[in-house]
């Protein structure tokens, strides 16, 4: 009886661990795997960034969340990302936009992963404040510190409806430049 319930005990415990894949794992990984990031390559995006647009300053906050749950068609797993969150501020110093304060599960800006094609960072962005507002954004290091990183966000196709509170206002409010240097704080 106690060695039917060891075998139970470890047939359990085997089949509760995930298998862990390295962060740069561009195939299928079976349900419930962990795409983690073992190199620490998310470490260096961390942090607090500041760029400069049309006389506004923002200041960007990366943070790496481990064990992010997501679904792909019908595939849960585990994956490191980057989570940000952003504050920016007009040559006045008025807050235009900040979400430097809501939760992480709320956040308007969330990594999908180091593109395969050219080491480059890809975020997803949507903004619910702003008419659900979407695009995708690149960042990369352009210094051999890792202290400067290029921005690019590629607009999504955003349909403003009439029940959105900016329908109709010109211009539209902007809470992110299409492109930017940032430089870490």
């Amino acid at each position: 009886m106690k060695n039917i319930f060891l075998f139970i005990l470890l047939s359990i415990s085997v089949s509760c661990t995930a298998q862990i894949y390295p962060l740069r794992t561009y195939t299928a990984v079976p349900n419930n795997a962990y795409i983690k990031d073992l190199n620490n390559e998310l470490l260096p995006y961390e942090g607090t960034w500041k760029g400069t647009w049309n006389g506004k300053t923002i200041y960007i906050y990366f943070k790496k969340v481990k064990n992010y749950f997501t679904h792909l068609e019908n595939n849960p797993y585990y994956k490191d990302i980057l989570k940000g969150k952003f504050k920016v501020i007009d040559s006045n110093g008025n807050i235009l936009f900040d979400n430097s304060n809501i939760s992480d599960e709320n956040v308007k800006i969330w990594g999908s992963g180091i593109r395969k094609l050219d080491d480059k960072y890809s975020l997803i962005y949507v903004d619910p404040d702003l008419c659900n507002t979407s695009g995708n954004i690149i960042i990369n290091f352009i210094d051999s510190t890792k202290t400067k990183l290029n921005w690019k966000l590629n607009k999504g196709s955003n349909m403003i409806t009439t029940d959105c509170q900016y329908y109709n206002t010109t211009p539209f409010p902007q809470a992110l430049p299409e492109e930017m240097i940032l430089t870490k704080q």
